[in-house]
């Protein structure tokens, strides 16, 4: 097979590889269209081990690596681009088990990212990603006796890299180091800090309906699933309407409605682990009961860490953590959910007013927040198994759930 030459290979630094809307005849993408695709393609990025440009304003940029994907070839790219040390980016919860332990002005331990001094020993893939994974067992040899060192403040575009680490649903440590913003290294991707951010929220509201079609269900045989899809072009979230919703008569009380994050492990396996599996077949029948309602089918597992972390976060509950707390050591936060997708769904299907179940109220004001009228609160607890009863617990002392 013949090599293509250089002039006709995609240009990694440009959020689109090819022309295709000028091939199409279709109109070219906005600019937010261009930065939902640079951030995902830096996620991509981030996910293969790949370095990244990160871009902030004048003249600052830093090269970054994802801790738990970089192997050998990706910290030589590294190496030879970095203009000044590197250090690793961590959650301030993750930084704390590896540090010296010192005091943390409270100031500090609300910031983004903490930034830790990397010495020559700890950049190697198997010590870093131990330094990233608390669940990954440390057989480092000699380097397992560094700890390394707390530098006074992270790099000002730390949060950010943490940011795009999460998007990748990769654990949030980030090997990161200065360079120079200009010129932009040859098939290295460049993505800034700000689009980096503003990410979720234009994703959201990118959301499209792609397809829909009848699907009859056990407990709702009158049900239709519709699909969304962002501008990106990234993962679906689906709708199950029951009934018609969207057509409930504003006279009559509002239609049921449940946001529902996906739980591959209680919904499709029947883990006794949590109550996903239960509240999502309960919620369906309680819809085709009411005669109507839309469960929104969020892909956002595990409160949005995604379910390799969810598996970590497991790994670490056995250890004797809660769920929380098995969040905050992964260096996630407790929920890092967007409830504007929601919204965005809602709206796309034309239903602007609901009864929600649920027993977050966290949710309630999330989406009237986004502009959802919610005329109600429908509780929708499933008593425990033997096996979720501290879950359950959990979910009512640190989150604020409404259980009783």
């Amino acid at each position: 097979m013949k090599s293509l030459p250089a002039s006709a290979m995609p240009d990694r630094r440009s959020p689109w590889a090819q022309p295709d809307a000028v091939l199409s005849g279709e109109a070219a993408p906005d600019a937010a269209a261009l930065a939902l695709r640079a951030v995902h393609r830096a996620a991509s990025d981030l996910r293969r081990g790949t370095p990244v440009l990160l871009r902030g304003a004048g003249d600052r940029a830093f090269v970054i690596v994802a801790a738990e994907t970089v192997g050998g070839r990706g910290l030589a790219e590294l190496a030879a681009l970095m203009d000044g040390a590197p250090c690793l980016l961590l959650a301030p919860v993750r930084a704390a088990a590896l540090a010296p332990p010192r005091p943390v002005p409270a100031a500090e331990d609300a910031a983004p990212a903490v930034a830790l001094r990397l010495p020559a020993a700890l950049l190697d893939p198997a010590a870093l990603r131990s330094l990233a994974d608390p669940t990954v067992e440390r057989l480092l040899g000699d380097a397992a006796a560094i700890r390394p060192e707390r530098l006074p403040s992270p790099p000002p575009l730390a949060g950010a890299a943490l940011a795009l680490a999460k998007l990748a649903r990769l654990l949030p440590a980030v090997v990161a180091a200065p360079v120079p913003a200009e010129p932009v290294p040859p098939n290295l991707l460049a993505v800034s800090a700000a689009q980096v951010l503003a990410y979720p929220a234009t994703a959201a509201t990118s959301l499209r309906r792609v397809a829909d079609a009848a699907v009859p269900l056990e407990d709702a045989p009158d049900a239709r699933i519709v699909a969304f899809r962002a501008g990106d072009g990234g993962i679906e979230h689906l709708a199950i309407l029951v009934g018609r919703p969207e057509d409930v008569a504003d006279d009559l009380p509002a239609p049921l409605a449940r946001m529902h994050s996906e739980c591959f492990t209680g919904d499709l396996l029947g883990s006794l682990r949590c109550d996903c599996g239960p509240q999502l077949r309960g919620a369906i029948a309680r819809m085709a009961a009411d005669g109507a309602g839309v469960l929104l089918y969020l892909a956002q597992e595990g409160r949005g860490i995604g379910l390799v972390n969810k598996l970590r976060a497991y790994a670490l509950q056995d250890s004797g953590l809660d769920t929380l707390d098995a969040n905050r050591a992964l260096g996630w936060g407790a929920d890092e959910r967007s409830f504007l997708v929601a919204a965005t769904m809602l709206e796309q299907v034309g239903i602007r007013r609901i009864r929600l179940l649920t027993n977050n109220p966290n949710k309630l004001a999330a989406l009237a927040a986004c502009g959802i009228e919610v005329s109600g609160r429908e509780a929708h607890s499933f008593a425990p198994n033997g096996v979720n009863d501290a879950y359950l617990e959990t979910k009512a002392r640190r989150f604020g759930h409404l259980l009783a």
